[in-house]
Parts: structure tokens; C-alpha cells; sequence
């Protein structure tokens, strides 16, 4: 986040109205505001953007079915996301919905003009329509007859109509370039290369209309009443009908270009295609990033409602509290990666990072505080070398999330934060002030200073934390003694800024721990556990060393096809790999450091243990484990012979 940036304009995607709220949308959603929450902490303007999507094939049958008019069927079904965002603490400062006359006015006056231009021309076309996308695909585009798109893959109807195009295909050329000359543009850098990928075949026009007697509920082509705006051409262009376009050019001019559209991964081409082409037939600079992050699993299954097991972000919120799951989601997923969501793991660093470390730091500092100094933050004396390191490890927690923020790595910045808190803990047990209470006035002085110092930390990280956790980090700092609202930047990055006198205010316990049987109630959908026999009889006794045929049988070995390899900030044998598996993408962080320059695995077919439960090492995920075998001082990967394809099971 450069200090020169004279805004900062950030937004979601606008979502689809008939969808309910999920973890995914929840997570969007939260990130948008933890950054723009960062940014306003350093004094950036800041305008936020979220919305929702309301026309389309879908809406008008959802309201058919409900016997209502789309607009009546839309305007109750958007509450399940303004709702869920006040309960979500989010702070947009506008929320625009595709129904509302001011976008409405400016998709017709985009599309008047693009026509005016011969951006857009009328034609037939023959193709195939999947109504869940509502997208065309051509034969080759399909897959196994079905929808190409991830997540959908249901079954197409043969179309042939007339409808207009947008010459999308022209600027084919001018969008290849303007990636390969503006790495920031598309992020991270792997999905970069999948548009890339994408633009290597020949880019077509884009149908931008249904006809109104296939399709009724959509904006009205201000050239031919009888077709409405296809929807994604609809909807991409509230990015900009939100901040004034075509109304208000002081606005537009304040906000535009947006410095981050952030998106999942699974509407990448839309907004790295579609919308940059369109932008640029309207003579509009591009956005300066599109981030697309990964998916939230279950397990290693991707959320659906077919599968029954999407997770309620009002459920979890309720249960745990808001600023908990706010804290879970941040830290948990390495942004542009999928994450796992498992029950276990959210309490596992729940209590780890908020109830035992952050959590007890606070309620040792007051209760000592209190009984010893008449809860007055007692004045520290001069600092030796415990003290100066924990200073050193608390100041570069908050310029390395800073830094994280500027590298969207927000899980590795909130990793320093925790750490820094460790380290206090680590630091009182040395100290150890409820001794140094017993030892009489003599040792006044460095008992003040210990909980001088612990106090300092708590200062500074909770401000920190306050972009992700407002509300808790809010309580925390009041207990302090700190002023009120949003903490003051300038004040988070120097030590020393607690005021010695100031009182200590006791509260309840921030964060109570959670029991794991506690959790057993939770929302999350629960997998059927893998029976130590097919019988689900118990397995006899097996001589020590040895394992079952069905323990063995339980291992899901497959091939796995490295597509990329980077070093692991901070870590001198990690490395952290993407991997193909079939059609899946996966992280995996493997010690192969000393043995392997990052670029000499690409491209190696592996052997990986698919089914291990998702782990956290030195703060990145790693979904799975590579095999390799002790060679002479290094390792040695086990690779398979040319010919097996990756995801192929190994028996």
C-alpha cells in the first residue's frame, strides 16, 4: 500500500441475488473489508463497492415458481445479503443492485454508444446455452457435452437465434499485450498465465442479448425493444455505474481506475476478458488489479448444494462470534489458494491464537495490573535485552503486516501479529511477574517493566488487528486505556506510545475457549469416517511395524504434475508447489529446498499422498504430501515413467 496513491477503490463482485449466502461469498466480502479498512487506517480515501446481481433467466423462473414479479422476487431475496453484511460488520460505503435506475441508465447509454461506434452488430447465432451460466459455448468448448464452466457441468440446450454481438474478438491482440506489459494487473501470477492460456485460441464476439420472448426480466436495449442486456455485460458495469459514470465526473474521476476487483477464481475470464475489452471499446483505463482468490473446501470437496455441505456464515458467526470468524478466514487462506474448512480446524486456531495466546496476554496483564498497580499502566524502566527483543519482534509484526497487505499475503501478516503476541507469553513466563509480586519493592521496578512492555505489544498488535477483528480489538483497547475508534497508524509503529498512569478498565474473558465436543453441534456437514474394515468389524492385532491390507488400501496415492515452485518466505528447506491432479489444483509444501532449485521440479510428475488431511506449515497450507526417497545427502523426488497422466491413482 504506497503511501502516494491518492485512493483506494476496491469491490466484490456484485452477487447473484437468488444464491444464499455462503462461506465464499462471506470471505469476498470480509477481505474487501479488512483492506479497505487498512487503507483507511493509513489515511488513504477509500471507497468500498458490493452489491448484487438481479437479472437473468434464473431470477424471472425462480419468480414465476414464486407466482411474484421479478422485481418483487428480488427485492425480498436481497436482503439475505444486506443482512448478513451488517451482522458481518461490513463497512461498504455503497451497495448497488443492477435494478436500481441509476445503473440501468448508464448499461443503456454504454450500449448506445458502442452501437453508435460499431462495437456492437446484430446477427444469428447457433450455439450451445447453459441457463445456470446463462453462456454460450460452441461444440468445442463443452465438456462431455455438458457445461465447461467449474462447478456447473449440467447439461446445455441447442439455441439458435438472432441476437447482438460485441466485437470482443478485435481487441484480442491489444488484451494480450497489455497483460504481458502489466504483471499487476492479473493476480496472482498463475492465474495470469491461465488467461493467457485462455487468449492463446481465437477470442470470439460476445453475445450481448436475449430476446424478450425467450427472456423478459433484463435492461431493455436502448436500440432494439425487443431484447434485453445479457446479464454479465449487465452486471460488469457497476464497477463503474456505482461511482458516478456517465453522471458525475468529479466522482468518476476520483475513484476510476478501481485499485482492486477482487473475484473467485471462478469467474476469471468474465472480468480478465469480457470486462477489459469492454473498458477498452469505451475508451476506459483498466482496473489496476484483478485478484482472484481460491475456493473454500470442505475437506478437499468444493461447496455445493448438491453435495449438501455449504457452510453458513450466519451459523458459524452466531456460534463462535463474528470477529472470530472474521479473524479464521483471514488467517487460514493463502489468498489466490484454495482453503479447507473443517470444524476442527477452526476451533483448533481459535483456541490456539485467540483464546490461549491473545486472549490470556490480556487477561494476565489487567488482573496483575490491577492487584499490583492500582490498575494504572505502571511506568516501565530501561529495557535489556529480553525486553529490546520483544520490542524488535512486536515492530516488525506490524510493518510486516502492513507489508502483507501490500502483498495481499494477509494470512502471513497475521501469522507476525500472532507470533508477536507468542512471544509476550514467552516473555512473561521468563519475566515471570506473579514471582517478581512476591519478591517485595526491590523488584517493583522490573515487574512494572514487564507489564509495561507486555501491555505495549498488545497495544500495537491489536491495532493492527483492528482492520480484521473491529469489534473485540475495539474492547481489547479499551481495557487499555487506548482512545476510542480507529487507532492512529502513526502511534502502531513506534514502541513506547502507552501512556504510564493510564487506567486499566477488567473485562470478561475476549476470547473463551471452545471444547472440541462443544463444536460437535456445529453447522459443518460431516463426512462419514473411514471404518478400520469394509465389515466395519474391529481389526485384529497386527505385530508391531505391520499395517492392514485396509489401512494400507485407505492411502490415495496419485500422480501429481508440478506446475510451479517458490521458496517459502522465512523457511530455508521449504518450498511450496502447485500441483495438477486431474482437473484439481493443489498446494503442497514439501522440505526439497536443499535438494532442489524451485525450477528444476517443474514439469516432474510426483507421487502424492491425496487423501492426508490439509496441514499448516509455517503458516502455508499444504494439501497433501509428496513422496521422495534419502538419496546421498539430498532428497530425491519418486517420479513416475512418461505416459501416466496426473490424477491417475497409484496401485
Amino acid at each position: 500500500m504506497s503511501d502516494e496513491r491518492n485512493h483506494f477503490y476496491v469491490t466484490t463482485p456484485i452477487y447473484y441475488v437468488n444464491d444464499q449466502p455462503h462461506i465464499g461469498h462471506a470471505y469476498t466480502t470480509i477481505l474487501a473489508d479488512v483492506l479497505a479498512r487498512y487503507h483507511r487506517l493509513l489515511g488513504i480515501p477509500t471507497h468500498f463497492l458490493t452489491g448484487t446481481d438481479e437479472h437473468g433467466q434464473k431470477v424471472q423462473q425462480a419468480a414465476t415458481q414464486r407466482g411474484v414479479t421479478p422485481q418483487e422476487h428480488v427485492d425480498t431475496y436481497v436482503t439475505r445479503f444486506t443482512d448478513l453484511w451488517q451482522h458481518l460488520d461490513i463497512t461498504h460505503d455503497d451497495f448497488i443492485r443492477t435494478t436500481e435506475p441509476r445503473h440501468k441508465k448508464i448499461v443503456q447509454h454504454v450500449l448506445a454508444e458502442l452501437f453508435a461506434r460499431d462495437e456492437i452488430y446484430r446477427a444469428e447465432y447457433d450455439g450451445w446455452y447453459c441457463v445456470t451460466c446463462e453462456r454460450f459455448y460452441t461444440e468445442k468448448d463443452l465438456d462431455a457435452g455438458k457445461c465447461p464452466e467449474p462447478g456447473c457441468h449440467k447439461p446445455v440446450e441447442k439455441i439458435r437465434e438472432t441476437n447482438y454481438f460485441f466485437r470482443m474478438s478485435k481487441y484480442q491482440d491489444w488484451l494480450i499485450e497489455y497483460i504481458e506489459e502489466h504483471p499487476s494487473f492479473i493476480q496472482p501470477d498463475f492465474r495470469r498465465n491461465e488467461t493467457l492460456g485462455f487468449l492463446r485460441k481465437p477470442l470470439t464476439d460476445l453475445c450481448i442479448s436475449r430476446p424478450k420472448t425467450r427472456m423478459s426480466w433484463g435492461i431493455e436495449l436502448p436500440f432494439d425493444p425487443d431484447f434485453v442486456t445479457y446479464v454479465w455485460f449487465d452486471a460488469l458495469l457497476n464497477y463503474v455505474s456505482a461511482i458516478g459514470y456517465g453522471v458525475d465526473d468529479t466522482q468518476f474521476r476520483q475513484w476510476w481506475p478501481a485499485s482492486m476487483h477482487l473475484i473467485g477464481k471462478d469467474i476469471l475470464t468474465t472480468h480478465t476478458v469480457y470486462w477489459p475489452t469492454m473498458l477498452h471499446a469505451m475508451g476506459l483505463p483498466m482496473p489496476k488489479t484483478i485478484f482472484a482468490h481460491g475456493w473454500w473446501l470442505i475437506g478437499r470437496d468444493k461447496m455445493s448444494k448438491s453435495a449438501g455441505n455449504v457452510v453458513n456464515p450466519m451459523e458459524l458467526a452466531a456460534r463462535y462470534g463474528v470477529d472470530a470468524f472474521r479473524y479464521f478466514l483471514m488467517a487460514e487462506m493463502v489468498l489466490g489458494q484454495d482453503a479447507s474448512f473443517t470444524q476442527e480446524g477452526f476451533v483448533r486456531r481459535y483456541n490456539a491464537d485467540l483464546a490461549n495466546d491473545l486472549g490470556n496476554l490480556l487477561s494476565r496483564v489487567v488482573r496483575m495490573t490491577v492487584s499490583h498497580f492500582d490498575g494504572k499502566i505502571p511506568s516501565p524502566g530501561a529495557l535489556a535485552t529480553e525486553e529490546k527483543y520483544l520490542q524488535e519482534v512486536t515492530v516488525a509484526a506490524v510493518i510486516g503486516m502492513r507489508d502483507a497487505v501490500e502483498r495481499m499475503r494477509m494470512d502471513q501478516g497475521i501469522s507476525g501479529l500472532a507470533g508477536a503476541i507468542r512471544e509476550a507469553n514467552r516473555y512473561l513466563e521468563l519475566r515471570q511477574p506473579w514471582a517478581l509480586a512476591k519478591q517485595g519493592p526491590a523488584a517493583r521496578g522490573l515487574m512494572g517493566t514487564t507489564l509495561y512492555c507486555a501491555a505495549e505489544t498488545l497495544r500495537m498488535v491489536s491495532g493492527m488487528l483492528y482492520p480484521v477483528m473491529p469489534e473485540k480489538m475495539a474492547v481489547l483497547r479499551a481495557a487499555l486505556g487506548c482512545t476510542a475508534g480507529a487507532p492512529d497508524y502513526t502511534r502502531l509503529s513506534h514502541w513506547g506510545e502507552l501512556k504510564v498512569g493510564t487506567p486499566l478498565q477488567p473485562i470478561k474473558p475476549l476470547f473463551p475457549r471452545i471444547s472440541f465436543e462443544q463444536a460437535s453441534t456445529s453447522p459443518e456437514p460431516k463426512s462419514q469416517p473411514a471404518s478400520s474394515s469394509k465389515s466395519g468389524k474391529k481389526a485384529s492385532a497386527l505385530p508391531e511395524g505391520l499395517i492392514s491390507f485396509d489401512t494400507f488400501g485407505s492411502l490415495d496415492l496419485r500422480v501429481a504434475q508440478i506446475e510451479s515452485a517458490e521458496k517459502v518466505q522465512g523457511a530455508d528447506k521449504l518450498l511450496c508447489l502447485q500441483v495438477l491432479v486431474g482437473a484439481e489444483k493443489r498446494q503442497i509444501v514439501a522440505g526439497l529446498a536443499t535438494s532442489y532449485a524451485p525450477e528444476d521440479l517443474v514439469g516432474k510428475q510426483v507421487v502424492i499422498v491425496a487423501n492426508l488431511a490439509p496441514a499448516r506449515i509455517r503458516g502455508v497450507e499444504s494439501q497433501g504430501m509428496l513422496l521422495a526417497a534419502d538419496g546421498e545427502d539430498q532428497l530425491r523426488v519418486i517420479t513416475v515413467e512418461p505416459g501416466a497422466a496426473h490424477g491417475a491413482k497409484v496401485r
